[in-house]
């Protein structure tokens, strides 16, 4: 049942004429989509949080300003677009030149797994939920100014007609097309020329066999087991720590600086971000006699081989749903 149901069924004409509590349960029903909306535009899960109780707030003191001309789910998705569109005009820097994108943060499946099913039987609808999620795209839009950005998201992922999105952000539909289509020019500047090189799309047994080849060369900090999984052009990076290794020997050095083969005590834990697979890696700690998060790699895997590793540190790891530590197995 949508709001505007509700709406329908509370004897009221818009958001205006209902109590707060009334006019919390409506907006709550679209907070995850509202969520989601918001970390598409701004890359962070957190400032998207943020950001869903800025609209929510302000669509609480507008509530008079619904006019009834557009659904409710409608009217609060312009106001989540221009708190955005604020946000990223006060403190947003521009994304490094190498391409990584600092700010950038995991969307855990189990949250994605709460969205509305509307077009869950359409397959178009359905992979372009999927692809819009992930984080190469994530990455790319990143890179777009605001405005045209928004264009995006609100033309190619919700659908809106460009004269909607002309009225939300107060320009000409001409102007909304050309956005649009710089957009879209902006995107495959930073998107790999074919789709299977920057979406693994459905994950398949052979996708599956990889990551848990991946798992196992981990845990055995198995350098050279690891190497055989990466594609020449394998991209590798660590939000927020700047910097972007591209390349087998590149990724693979690095690692070696690190010191990773000398790690022990490693364990893991098999999960999914962003509608991709990723691999949740726990250290053992002797004092708390347990292990503890230290990292989480998300992949991409194409033609069987990992094709981009993006590496989140250990604070996300109770967002994600993944335990806080695991306890002793006796094999330490």
């Amino acid at each position: 049942m949508s709001a505007d149901t509700r709406l329908e069924e509370l004897g009221v004409s818009g958001p205006g004429e209902v109590d707060e509590p009334a006019f919390s349960g409506l907006a709550e029903r679209h907070r995850r989509e509202l969520h989601v909306h918001c970390y598409r535009m701004l890359g962070s899960f957190e400032d998207a949080e943020d950001t869903v109780q800025e609209t929510f707030l302000r669509a609480w003191r507008r509530r008079e300003t619904f006019e009834g001309r557009s659904t409710f789910r409608a009217w609060l998705y312009r106001i989540a677009t221009n708190a955005c569109l604020d946000l990223l005009a006060k403190r947003r820097p521009e994304p490094a030149t190498g391409g990584e994108v600092p700010w950038l943060q995991p969307y855990p499946d189990r949250l994605l797994d709460e969205l509305p099913a509307g077009g869950a039987d359409e397959p178009e609808t359905v992979a372009v939920a999927r692809e819009t999620i992930e984080l190469a795209y994530l990455v790319a839009v990143q890179h777009l100014a605001p405005r045209p950005r928004a264009v995006l998201i609100l033309r190619d992922v919700l659908g809106w007609p460009a004269k909607e999105v002309a009225e939300l952000l107060g320009a000409s539909v001409n102007s909304v097309n050309s956005a649009l289509q710089r957009a879209r020019a902006g995107m495959r500047e930073h998107l790999p020329a074919e789709r299977q090189d920057w979406t693994g799309g459905e994950e398949d047994a052979g996708t599956r066999e990889v990551v848990r080849r991946f798992t196992e060369a981990s845990v055995a900090t198995d350098v050279d087991g690891l190497a055989a999984l990466l594609r020449d052009d394998v991209r590798c990076s660590m939000p927020p720590t700047p910097g972007l290794h591209v390349g087998r020997d590149a990724v693979v050095h690095d690692w070696v600086e690190d010191g990773f083969e000398g790690m022990k005590g490693l364990r893991a834990v098999a999960t999914s971000v962003n509608r991709q697979p990723a691999v949740a890696f726990y250290l053992w700690r002797e004092r708390e006699g347990a292990y503890l998060p230290l990292t989480i790699d998300v992949l991409r895997v194409s033609g069987g081989a990992i094709t981009e590793i993006v590496t989140f540190h250990d604070d996300r790891f109770p967002r994600l749903g993944l335990p806080e530590r695991l306890p002793a197995d006796g094999t330490e």
